[in-house]
């Protein structure tokens, strides 16, 4: 398994598209903690994951946060 390393404000593609109307499988981390709060590039709606359930979905990182 590889480690990403991501902060608040990164953009990252994750495995499987956003059930919204615009199929986005782009979200912004929102919030990192035992959770993680990443939010919809699409339609905006903020989801929350667990840190094993994300790192799990994840597929790469977009933009790191500068």
């Amino acid at each position: 398994m590889i480690n990403f390393h991501y902060d608040v404000g990164t953009i990252v593609e994750m495995k499987k598209p956003h059930p919204c109307a615009s199929r986005s499988s782009q979200f912004t981390i929102v919030k990192i903690g035992a959770d993680i709060k990443i939010k919809c590039m699409g339609c905006g709606n903020v989801l929350m994951l667990t840190r094993d359930h994300f790192n799990h979905r994840i597929r790469y990182i977009i933009t790191p946060k500068l």
